[in-house]
């Protein structure tokens, strides 16, 4: 797989198709480490800005503040903004893995966040660091949430995974149970952990990836190489980053607790208005791009460094 791609046609409203036909915006804000007390603030200023995708989880443990968010950014919108337009992630747990365990978790998902914005677009296994028995239980029950979205506890349209290897994904697949694919693996991405390997497994399964710590938590940020592209080629290190993570075709999830980079962060995206004419499709093409010899300074296909606090490394856990 290249990691050569210098420009791709991108802009915030773009949406990727997943492999059950819905389209999930590509660039997503993270609610991971925000603290609940402000995560409806963020989550609301995320959406003013023009994120159009919210990435929460159980264990963050400020789901129902982040759907409150998103709920009052609707209801402010006063009709130009629907619940269909804004996409909800979460996950399930380690410890509320296995298949009666996910039917209670949902449960609580739901309790948190159904009153607010009704249904959850995504919901992920948050890692696969449990047992198979487990890890399929889950899937079982995630996989009859989605084939029975009328079901009285709450409607999930899609299922994926996160921290996810090709081994634990291939149980998956080859579980006689199966009936709903992943759709999504989550996982740390990011020139320094680029896991070009396990992003070729995902292609070959029409998975998409989806890159959490495109910023590498900040650890990178003052990495020698880095700064002199930076200072060479006049990009903000920032941007550098997270336009490589756009150029490679993934879903891109930044998290802050900083209202200004909310807006410096979707900045690298261009903000191209949808045209008048429903049937131009021209006028409201953007693109990205960066430098091919600040593209090639970053491929580093056989980089392993594991930088995240908290990383799953799919390729090594043997669970």
């Amino acid at each position: 797989m290249s990691n050569v791609v210098t420009s791709r046609q991108l802009t915030r409203a773009t949406r990727y198709r997943l492999n059950n036909g819905q389209h999930i915006p590509v660039a997503g804000f993270g609610v991971y480490l925000v603290p609940k007390e402000q995560a409806e603030d963020l989550v609301y200023e995320a959406l003013v800005q023009g994120y159009r995708h919210i990435d929460s989880a159980v264990i963050y443990g400020n789901e129902e503040q982040s759907a409150r968010g998103i709920e009052r950014f609707i209801k402010d919108s006063n009709g130009k903004v629907t619940r269909g337009d804004i996409w909800f992630t979460t996950k399930i747990w380690n410890a509320e893995q296995g298949y009666e365990e996910t039917k209670k978790a949902v449960q609580g998902i739901a309790s948190r966040v159904k009153k607010h914005i009704g249904y959850v677009d995504l919901v992920l296994i948050h890692s696969p660091k449990t047992s198979k028995e487990k890890r399929l239980g889950t899937w079982k029950a995630l996989q009859e949430f989605v084939l029975d979205p009328a079901n009285d506890v709450l409607q999930i349209n899609t299922i994926g995974v996160s921290n996810f290897g090709a081994k634990h994904i291939d149980e998956i697949l080859n579980w006689d149970g199966l009936v709903v694919p992943p759709a999504v693996d989550q996982l740390e991405l990011h020139p320094w952990l680029p896991q070009v390997e396990l992003r070729e497994y995902l292609a070959s399964h029409n998975i998409l990836a989806e890159a959490y710590s495109p910023l590498t938590q900040g650890i990178k940020l003052q990495d020698p190489e880095l700064l002199e592209l930076e200072q060479k080629y006049r990009v903000p290190k920032a941007e550098i980053l997270l336009k490589w993570s756009y150029l490679q075709g993934f879903i891109v999830l930044v998290k802050t607790v900083k209202k200004e980079r909310i807006k410096e962060n979707l900045s690298v995206l261009p903000d191209v208005k949808a045209p008048a004419d429903a049937l131009d499709d021209t006028s409201h093409s953007g693109k990205i791009d960066l430098d091919i010899n600040i593209l090639e300074a970053l491929n580093k296909p056989d980089s392993h460094e594991v930088l995240t606090w908290g990383h799953v490394d799919p390729t090594q856990y043997e669970g």
